[in-house]
């Protein structure tokens, strides 16, 4: 904050032990003679000290009015305190300037400005015009360094500024470059601001009961008592004569003139009798400064003395002993919070030995506990954390709606002011042509035309008094409104890292909560059915992890980057098993789920958003495919998919085929329309958007499908199809756009006959992607295959559908956003990738039963889609597509010989059953004779 003033005489004034000229108390009403020739002036020439007497517009009643108050601005604080006069101990008030704006109106009294503060607003007035700028424009200062370089500890403020002298010096001399385009510097009043004014008396009130603040009347009082007491503690120890009344500043001096006693003469009387004299008014002078230094306003006991005696020095010296003291403690608070975190630290690392080599369930139950309580301090952290975000939403909101009023204000006077202008230029073209061209009428006598003129040019001083004040106000106004902008935007940039900061401790809070769970789980598969205390406690404790929720933890905090019951296209984020004893896994995957939201929110998407939004035109490429591959970002995906589609039925698209199709089919019903209909039904039931009575999507999905049915009359309809078309009228939100998205799954994307009623290449890749799994993963195929496991079961709705149904949405998407430009291989990357992924988990389970049970929701647990993504487009490599094609060319002429065998063995069969002649057994009757 003190980093503007930097010149020697006024430094010297208040900086403690430095040496100080003469003269150094009016060091701040001496201006450079530079300073009264033009607008500019040096940074350095400001006053150290804010301070000044300006009228206060208060009270109540019959003694509402002007008051005089003596002002003083806190660089610590950002406050601006105000006392009756300078001399008082205790201010009546203060003024927040960290979230203030401030306000001058032209058409009122000369000198008024106003403080508006998100509580109230004060009305100040000045002596001058000249000393009313000259306050706003060092309060914009003063808030601007306030936000711009957050006040240092006040023993380390010295070294502070000595570091970042430069950097400091070369904002502030921006920042003022900056104001000087809207408002020249206005120069130093003399002795109206600043220490010097401290020294003037208290402005004179037309009634001493006007000037008292009876609101803060217990104050006024104290100060009184505080002056009353100082007189008398200066009268009994200033060694003065009795008719000198001199002031406080002289003590000092006075003190220091008599010349030390001579050692070489102990004997002297006089000297030994001014000894303890001397000592207890030195004494007493500096508890008495220490104490007006001390107290809550800040006096001006340093800025009132001419001259900085031995005494003042001493008095500096141990003030800087005691910043150092309190610097020293704070190092030593330092240091003791780094042990304590060192000993944190230890006692982590020896209870996960602990747990590691527990042998009983008992003492990793108690490792548990600790781990609950970690959680909990966590939670108390982020609690704070999200209060200091409120406090800073609630300061953004409160300065946004003062811009605005701002902004209003500002077009206001510049309306007004273009007005008084044309009605100037008005006024001065008609004096100017009734000059050069005087109307045919008799001559008026000489002393009217004269008053008219004299009216005249009276009239034109007034309006240019106003554009001279409206010009001023304006430039002021721009100035104000140009540096709260910028404090907002700063503010804005703090709550944002602190956005990230708490997502990112919420993130871990998750990860820790997951981990704690999970632990509960093992504990609970190794425990098993066992009757026992230890099962009991354990159970009790995974009811009590099912109950708790996020929001009870949040209820006294606000939600940072929550995560809704649904996502953006209407899917649940967490799905809802049934089975009872799946609940708790389903816990672990919602706190997983929300980790993983939390830390790819700012590490991840906003990137990506940001590389898709410079991409500009789509053209297949390199870097197209490693876009798609990470993902589409929301906003662009609905165009991206339509480029994707295009490019594959472009020779396939015409212009109102989808309208015809639909025409054809209110004219004709189809076969396959019963099927449709009860297919729409069980589409997607985890999705909002299907299972509302009142969305409009399910009649857009019959549409689709009746109008591919006509489409492609070989196939109709296959049930799977109308997943695919509800994933493209989710993303696409149109009717043409997703069936043509469907249409260029189904006949250019996928094989032929994948959706024929054989699903001949259906079953094909089933048989690819077994010996694909043999390749890659063979520990895992041979596990399978030792508890027969038939994974066709599992992954043959994988490609029918395209894994809808299978993988949390943002994870689905992804997987669809590279399928629809690379084609099928996308498809066995992420198969493989998904049985990669749970590997370790397959192989812990040893029942055939058992991992059915798992392989039904496996895919469900997956959460980290960048990992996820890593496996399949990065592990497992090498993938050419040239063994692809070749192992479906070899099964696909090994199904179609087993197909026709089968087919043989059919012919054989009913050739058999037609030569056999159809016996009636006895007792029984045909149905002709039954019919008789």
């Amino acid at each position: 904050m003190e980093g503007m003033q930097e010149n020697p005489q006024e430094s010297s004034s208040f900086a403690p032990g430095s040496e100080e000229p003469t003269d150094s108390g009016r060091g701040s009403e001496v201006l450079p003679p530079e300073e009264s020739e033009g607008c500019a002036r040096p940074v350095e020439t400001t006053p150290k000290k804010l301070c000044g007497y300006l009228s206060k517009f208060g009270g109540k009643g019959p003694i509402r009015g002007w008051k005089s108050r003596w002002f003083f601005y806190d660089e610590n604080k950002c406050h601006l305190y105000y006392s009756r006069t300078a001399q008082d101990a205790n201010p009546l008030d203060s003024i927040d300037l960290s979230s203030a704006v401030f306000d001058c109106k032209a058409d009122a009294e000369e000198g008024t400005f106003e403080i508006k503060t998100p509580g109230r607003i004060i009305t100040l007035k000045a002596t001058t015009k000249q000393v009313m700028l000259y306050w706003l424009q060092q309060l914009q200062m003063k808030r601007w360094e306030f936000h711009n370089s957050p006040p240092a500890p006040s023993a380390t403020l010295d070294a502070a500024l000595a570091g970042n002298g430069p950097t400091l010096r070369l904002e502030l001399e921006q920042e003022e470059a900056e104001l000087e385009e809207f408002l020249c510097p206005v120069k130093t009043p003399t002795g109206l601001v600043g220490v010097a004014a401290a020294l003037q008396p208290a402005p004179a009130m037309p009634l001493a009961l006007q000037n008292i603040s009876l609101k803060h009347l217990g104050t006024e009082i104290q100060n009184t008592m505080y002056n009353i007491r100082g007189n008398k503690q200066s009268q009994g120890t200033g060694h003065r004569p009795p008719g000198e009344d001199s002031p406080l500043i002289g003590e000092p001096q006075r003190e220091e003139q008599p010349s030390p006693p001579d050692p070489s003469a102990p004997g002297k009387g006089p000297a030994d009798s001014l000894k303890p004299t001397l000592k207890s008014s030195l004494t007493t002078n500096l508890i008495q400064k220490a104490k007006r230094q001390n107290n809550t306003f800040p006096l001006f006991a340093e800025g009132l003395t001419r001259n900085r005696t031995a005494q003042e020095k001493a008095l500096a010296l141990e003030q800087q002993v005691l910043m150092l003291t309190k610097e020293l403690k704070s190092q030593k608070e330092l240091v003791r919070i780094l042990h304590k975190a060192l000993e944190a630290a230890q006692q982590e690392k020896r209870a996960s030995s602990a747990y590691l080599a527990a042998a009983e369930d008992k003492d990793r139950l108690e490792l548990v506990r600790h781990k609950v309580r970690q959680i909990a301090d966590l939670g108390r952290r982020v609690e704070a954390l999200e209060q200091e975000r409120e406090i800073l939403t609630q300061t953004a909101s409160l300065l946004e709606q003062q811009v605005q009023e701002l902004q209003q204000h500002v077009q206001l006077l510049m309306e007004k002011n273009q007005a008084k202008q044309q009605v100037i230029c008005m006024l001065s073209e008609k004096v100017t042509q009734d000059f050069l061209h005087p109307p045919n009428q008799p001559p008026e006598p000489s002393d009217a035309a004269d008053r008219d003129f004299l009216s005249q040019q009276e009239k034109m001083e007034h309006l240019k008094d106003d554009i001279e004040a409206y010009r001023t106000q304006n430039h002021f106004l721009n100035s104000e409104i140009h540096q709260v902008t910028k404090i907002w935007r700063r503010v804005a940039e703090k709550e944002k890292a602190l956005l990230m900061k708490c997502a990112y401790l919420q993130a871990k809070n998750c990860q820790v909560e997951s981990k704690y769970l999970a632990g509960l789980r093992r504990l609970q598969e190794a425990v098993g059915n066992e009757a026992s205390e230890c099962s009991e406690l354990l159970r009790q404790l995974i009811q009590e992890a099912l109950q708790w929720e996020a929001s009870d933890a949040s209820a006294d905090g606000v939600e940072l980057s929550p995560i809704s019951e649904y996502d953006e296209y209407g899917f649940l984020t967490v799905p809802n098993y049934e089975v009872e004893d799946l609940k708790l896994l389903a816990k672990i995957q919602a706190l997983e789920v929300r980790s993983h939201h939390l830390l790819a929110h700012e590490a991840v998407e906003r990137p990506l958003r940001d590389r898709w939004a410079a991409l500009g035109e789509l053209t297949p490429s390199v870097e197209l495919k490693q876009l798609l591959r990470a993902g589409v970002s929301c906003e662009h995906r609905p165009r991206v998919w339509r480029w994707l589609v295009h490019l594959r039925i472009q020779h396939l698209q015409a212009p109102g085929r989808y309208q015809e199709l639909l025409s054809r089919g209110q004219a004709c019903k189809h076969p396959a329309a019963r099927q449709i209909e009860l297919d729409l039904n069980r589409t997607f039931p985890n999705n909002k958007h299907f299972t509302c009575p009142t969305s409009s999507f399910p009649d857009k999905l019959r549409r689709v499908l009746l109008a591919f049915s006509w489409q492609n009359p070989s196939i109709g309809y296959c049930q799977g199809l109308n997943r695919l078309a509800a994933i493209a009228l989710l993303v696409l939100d149109e009717e043409e756009s997703a069936f043509w998205c469907l249409v260029a799954i189904v006949e250019t994307i996928m094989p032929a006959d994948y959706y024929s009623k054989t699903l001949t290449a259906s079953q094909v890749d089933q048989r690819v992607l077994q010996d694909l799994l043999s390749e890659k993963l063979p520990r895992l195929m041979a596990h399978l295959g030792q508890h027969r496991v038939d994974l066709s079961f599992i992954t043959f709705n994988w490609f029918l559908v395209v894994f809808a149904d299978s993988l949390i949405s943002n994870i689905l998407l992804q997987v669809w956003d590279a399928f629809l430009y690379e084609g099928t291989k996308v498809l066995f990357r992420y198969a493989l990738a998904i049985f990669k992924y749970n590997e370790e988990e397959i192989l812990r389970l040893q029942d055939s039963l058992e991992i059915y049970q798992y392989l039904r929701f496996f895919t469900k647990t997956i959460c980290n889609s960048g990992k996820l993504r890593n496996i399949a487009f990065n592990d497992m490599n090498p993938f050419p597509m040239k063994q692809l094609q070749q192992l479906r060319t070899v099964h696909r002429e090994r199904l179609e010989a087993e197909l026709r065998e089968l087919e043989q063995f059919k012919a054989e069969y009913l050739e058999t059953r037609a030569s056999l002649v159809p016996v009636v057994p006895e007792g029984c009757t045909s149905e002709d004779e039954g019919e008789a």
